[in-house]
């Protein structure tokens, strides 16, 4: 399967091509940790305000990447991100929420979903699953945040509900799995494995002894969206690790929670 996030003109961000080759309105994308002014250890386009970066650095970077966008920092919208699975419909009027102040992130959410135009909506991410959203037919559009709490309490599930609340047919309804730890780094414990319901344990996760295993949040993420409704042919997975690629990617359990964040993003320009 193709790689569903391509690097084009900008070392700063990869997109989902087909996605915005589909609707040239869209703006759906992924940050890397190049292109930026943040000094060490979040060199270099750190772009969360919630870590211990330099508040001015941050937004130097945001307002960079806003201008690559071509998509105001003014129009961006995020979350507060608690490790839980409350999805809020954005509309123009939360416009800015977050953009330049973590207090002023919408509170108590980790997902968004719009048929607004001239809304970015933004999660941060820097090991955690970010979840992309696409309706070709009715419009709708989202972003998910989801860790291991986020993963096992059914995030994507959500997502897809709150989708198909708004009218969304399952049928035609896209969604792209996004850059995260995989399989061969991410280490849990028994505490993490007895969430995961027997059926889909052996598909995602390999057991290391002592009571230590190894859990493919992109995979588990596959079997939730399957059994919400969505159709396979419609799943894309990245096969892009920010555990292991180090020179594209800020990593909290590599960088040993010192590190920078990166920015899930999609939004229709106009």
């Amino acid at each position: 399967m193709r790689e569903p996030f391509q690097q084009e003109n900008h070392e700063s961000f990869l997109t989902i091509k087909k996605w915005q080759e589909a609707d040239p309105r869209l703006k759906a994308g992924f940050t890397t940790r190049n292109g930026g002014v943040s000094p060490d250890p979040f060199t270099t386009l750190n772009l969360g305000l919630h870590v211990s970066d330099e508040k001015e650095k941050v937004l130097t970077n945001r307002q960079m990447l806003a201008e690559n966008l071509e998509m105001p920092l003014t129009n961006w919208a995020a979350g507060e991100q608690i490790h839980q699975t409350n999805v809020e419909k954005l509309s123009r009027s939360d416009r800015g929420r977050g953009s330049t102040d973590h207090q002023q992130a919408i509170k108590g959410t980790d997902g968004f979903i719009t048929k607004e135009r001239g809304i970015l909506c933004t999660a941060f991410f820097a090991d955690c699953v970010p979840l992309f959203f696409f309706d070709p037919e009715t419009g709708f559009i989202g972003i998910a945040h989801a860790g291991w709490k986020g993963t096992v309490n059914r995030m994507a599930e959500q997502m897809v509900e709150k989708l198909t609340d708004e009218g969304v047919n399952l049928k035609s309804l896209l969604v792209c799995i996004g850059p995260c730890i995989s399989r061969g780094y991410y280490e849990v414990d028994e505490q993490v494995i007895r969430q995961i319901p027997a059926a889909d344990q052996e598909k995602v996760i390999t057991v290391q002894g002592e009571g230590r295993f190894l859990l493919d949040l992109k995979q588990l993420n596959v079997e939730i969206l399957l059994q919400a409704g969505v159709l396979r042919n419609n799943i894309d997975v990245t096969t892009y690790c920010t555990y292991r690629e180090e020179s594209l990617f800020f990593s909290h359990r590599r960088d040993k929670g010192k590190t920078g964040r990166m920015l899930g993003f999609i939004g229709y320009s106009r």
